[in-house]
């Protein structure tokens, strides 16, 4: 996080803490092959695929659903642990670049709306809700999985942190 984004607007702030958190995501997967990356490590199935996959089908959904706008189609159901499972057809390459674009539409969102817009989850047809809460939501999302990511990476091959060391 920049000073300009510590010092920003809220906004800004709750973005740039979102971008933080996202892009600790991308670098859990930095320098693992394919088998490590998709590797369940819990009972649970959880790997750091699945994660992302997660993640992203929550982007689409939260922000660019939520608000009316539309998502690339998926090949797979986004209401059913489906999200949460990497296939052996889906590569880190592509899912890190179906993240990259569910963060992009979901960005367009942000930055086209303000916080106080509101939207309704197609899949909780009685319920609105802000994009302050939206933002609020994924960045608790977001660093929750994160964290998982952590102790999945640190049980593949002992790397930790959110970013890599300089």
């Amino acid at each position: 996080m920049t000073t300009a984004d510590a010092q920003g607007d809220e906004k800004t702030t709750l973005l740039a803490a979102l971008d933080s958190h996202r892009d600790a995501v991308v670098w859990k997967l930095e320098g693992l092959d394919e088998e490590a990356a998709r590797r369940p490590m819990t009972p649970s199935g959880t790997s750091l695929l699945g994660l992302v996959k997660h993640l992203a089908s929550v982007e689409y959904g939260w922000f660019v659903e939520t608000f009316g706008r539309e998502r690339e189609p998926l090949w797979f159901d986004p209401y059913t642990d489906e999200d949460m499972r990497a296939t052996a057809d889906e590569t880190t390459a592509g899912l890190l670049a179906f993240y990259a674009r569910a963060r992009a539409a979901a960005d367009a969102v942000i930055t086209e709306l303000p916080l106080d817009a509101v939207g309704a989850p197609p899949w909780k047809p009685d319920r609105t809700v802000s994009l302050r809460w939206v933002l609020t939501h994924m960045l608790t999302e977001t660093a929750r999985h994160a964290g998982h990511m952590d102790i999945v990476r640190e049980l593949i091959d002992g790397a930790t942190g959110d970013r890599p060391r300089t």
